[in-house]
């Protein structure tokens, strides 16, 4: 038996290497940090969080997000496993410790017998000979491996714009102006419901900084990237300002389910959000602040919004160019590349978009090589799943002809059976029910296979 070689250290990368070495399976894992460093990584560790340390929400009965972390921890997810272990309070949403969450998925990584870790730069891919391969290298993959799997797959790339929010630190915020409160004052993982610091604008302040926005000097693009999209849910901040005054107020600065203390409760014009990043709690993410304003330019306006005014930025916002391919029309139902199906993709350069939407792919890739490997039955999970309904939208359920990264969302899943045409919110559980339903019979069926 050949072992399995994958390359990229990222959450996919690091997933796929675990359940595939879980399964019995040798696996060779390369990861070129610290050897060749990126445009946005740190650190040398393994799954490291470039940008939001958020996994989203993490409720699965009411959200596609929420429901894909269950079912990641009920098919024995490393990377859950580092989040639960390391989380910080947010609200709803799973945030994490990035540093003790990366410090955790490498080290288990490291300790596992049957995985050797390899710190050295792939700069093509390998031939069919050396077996079976997993390419989870991201969005942020090398030119020359990327030109390489251009090659392979026949046809030119895709690209768009990831945007990284600034990072605050908390010693300098003003608290006579801020307050902690959660929207709707809903519980987090933690059990929270004041896990966010809030920052209020009335009208004229807002009006003000959404013009500051606009008139703020930008980052140049280099002639090549001036025609790549950005990723729509991730826009930057003065992008969306740019598409009408009111645009911030009903996205990432939206008043509604917070109350200003301090002015006899009543709800600000717009509020600024900023979660916890670190398990001190000295670092606070501006949330939805991913932006491509020149970093002297970041300072200057966000120094304008109140309680901000003696900011102090652990980072400043910036920009990286991200990378994928076009899975519809590239990759088979297992994810392997049609034309050579010895290479498999995972993670984010496969179109899905998020920490845990990449993570759950590498899990796939990981399953569906260990499962390979055995000569055991493969079958992908029920589209009815998160699990399936992600895979079954990047392998065929998009339009290839314009296909953009996704996350999860429940609008990926199929119908309900007729008789049960409920909506709302009881058309999310009764889907998340069934989901969950349909992973116990896909993951019992999996173990019987490999059994055999």
């Amino acid at each position: 038996m050949k072992h399995l070689t994958i390359i990229g250290g990222g959450l996919a990368g690091s997933e796929a290497a675990w359940q595939t070495a879980e399964a019995g399976v040798k696996v060779r894992l390369h990861e070129m940090r610290p050897v060749k460093a990126t445009a946005a990584h740190h650190t040398a560790g393994l799954a490291e969080l470039v940008c939001s340390n958020s996994f989203r929400s993490d409720d699965w009965q009411n959200n596609a997000v929420g429901l894909l972390h269950e079912e990641m921890r009920r098919a024995g997810s490393l990377v859950m496993r580092a989040a639960d272990a390391h989380k910080l309070p947010a609200g709803g949403a799973l945030a994490v410790d990035r540093h003790g969450f990366s410090a955790a998925v490498t080290a288990a990584l490291e300790a596992h017998p049957n995985i050797v870790i390899a710190r050295q730069e792939i700069a093509e891919l390998p031939p069919a000979s050396d077996g079976p391969l997993i390419v989870a290298t991201g969005p942020l993959t090398s030119a020359s491996l990327a030109a390489s799997i251009a090659q392979a797959a026949g046809e030119e790339h895709l690209a768009f714009f990831d945007a990284i929010a600034p990072i605050v630190h908390r010693e300098s915020i003003d608290f006579s102006v801020a307050w902690f409160q959660s929207r709707y004052d809903k519980k987090g993982p933690g059990g929270g419901d004041a896990d966010y610091i809030n920052l209020p604008l009335n009208e004229a302040q807002y009006g003000a900084f959404v013009a500051a926005l606009l008139a703020g000097e930008k980052t140049d693009f280099k002639e090549w990237e001036k025609s790549t999209p950005y990723f729509e849910a991730c826009l930057p901040i003065e992008v969306m300002a740019a598409r009408g005054l009111d645009t911030l107020r009903f996205g990432p600065m939206k008043p509604v389910g917070l109350a200003d203390p301090r002015q006899a409760g009543a709800r600000p014009h717009a509020v600024v959000q900023l979660r916890q990043d670190n398990a001190l709690g000295s670092l606070w993410n501006m949330v939805g602040f991913q932006t491509k304003l020149k970093h002297s330019e970041q300072v200057r306006i966000f120094r304008t919004i109140p309680g901000l005014e003696q900011a102090e930025f652990a980072r400043l916002g910036g920009l990286h160019r991200n990378t994928f391919i076009n899975s519809p029309r590239l990759l088979d139902g297992q994810l392997r590349l049609k034309s050579q199906p010895h290479i498999r993709f995972a993670g984010q350069m496969t179109g899905v978009e998020g920490y845990v939407e990449s993570a759950a792919i590498g899990l796939l890739a990981g399953r569906f090589a260990a499962m390979e490997q055995s000569e055991s039955r493969v079958a992908p999970p029920p589209m009815t799943t998160a699990f399936g309904a992600l895979l079954a939208h990047i392998t065929g359920g998009a339009d290839a002809r314009t296909f953009q990264p996704m996350n999860v969302n429940f609008g990926l899943f199929p119908d309900l059976p007729p008789g049960k045409r409920i909506k709302g919110k009881d058309r999310k559980q009764a889907m998340a029910q069934r989901a969950l339903e349909d992973l116990g019979d896909w993951l019992a069926a999996g173990m019987r296979n490999a059994a055999e």
